[in-house]
This record gives C-alpha cells, sequence and structure tokens, in this order.
C-alpha cells in the first residue's frame, strides 16, 4: 500500500503598522523516516549556528487545521555594551485550511528579545492563501 503525504504551500501576508510583507509558507509532514519540515520563503526553520538554535517540534495537519510548534534557544551575547542572559522562544501557529487565516502565538523568555519585545505571549493574524506546488 503506498502513502501519499501532501505537502502544503501556501502565500501569507504579514501586517503590522505600516509595515506589510508577503512570503511563501511550505509545511512537510513528516514522513516514517523524516521528520516534519517546515519552509519560509525556501529557509528550512530547523537551524542551529553559533547564535542560536531552531527547531520545528510538531506538525499536525487535519482537513481543516494545520498546527505547527517550534522552540527557539538563544545562548547570552552582548550587545551595545549590554550583556543578556540566555533567551528562548516557544511559537505555536494554527493555519485554517478552508479561510487560510493564520494564528500565531509567540512565549518570549529571557535574552535580548525580552528586553526589547517584552517578555510574554504575543500573539498575530495573518492571511494566507494555498499555492499551488
Amino acid at each position: 500500500m503506498a502513502w501519499s503525504v501532501e505537502v502544503l504551500q501556501f502565500n501569507c501576508t504579514r501586517s503590522e503598522n505600516n509595515y506589510t510583507e508577503t512570503y511563501d509558507l511550505k509545511v512537510s509532514p513528516a514522513l516514517k523516516n523524516q521528520k516534519a519540515k517546515v519552509y519560509v520563503d525556501g529557509r528550512d526553520l530547523d537551524q542551529s549556528d553559533e547564535l542560536g538554535r531552531q527547531a520545528v517540534k510538531t506538525v499536525l495537519v487535519t482537513d481543516s487545521t494545520v498546527l505547527i510548534s517550534m522552540e527557539a534557544n538563544f545562548p547570552p551575547e552582548r550587545f551595545d555594551g549590554i550583556q543578556y542572559g540566555p533567551g528562548s522562544v516557544s511559537t505555536a501557529i494554527t493555519i485554517n485550511r478552508l479561510t487560510g487565516q493564520l494564528r500565531k502565538a509567540e512565549t518570549i523568555k529571557g535574552g535580548i528579545l525580552s528586553a526589547t519585545l517584552g517578555e510574554g505571549t504575543k500573539t498575530y493574524q495573518e492571511q494566507c492563501a494555498t499555492a499551488k506546488p
């Protein structure tokens, strides 16, 4: 029996104040031998380097919804003479496949992001349209 895994592609628009950005979001559900992958404008969201580590934790696709959870961790850093401790960002994304509405909740703990954006959970809403591969 053959299994087919549907790769989902969306064109999304994020607007905040006077700033609007469009981007492509691609979601590849997990296969038996490969974890789920998420790409923004072709960039793999699973990344690790000296600036930190970001990992897609879970991708769940149903007929009506796409759920994505991610975790990012950042080492301590010094910027403009100020020392910041380690930080993390937990992200939960829900996409309604019927309306294209994307809701994102980001929880920031510690680090330079906490100092510049504020500690705690922030929610965002964006609009996506299904794109054909």
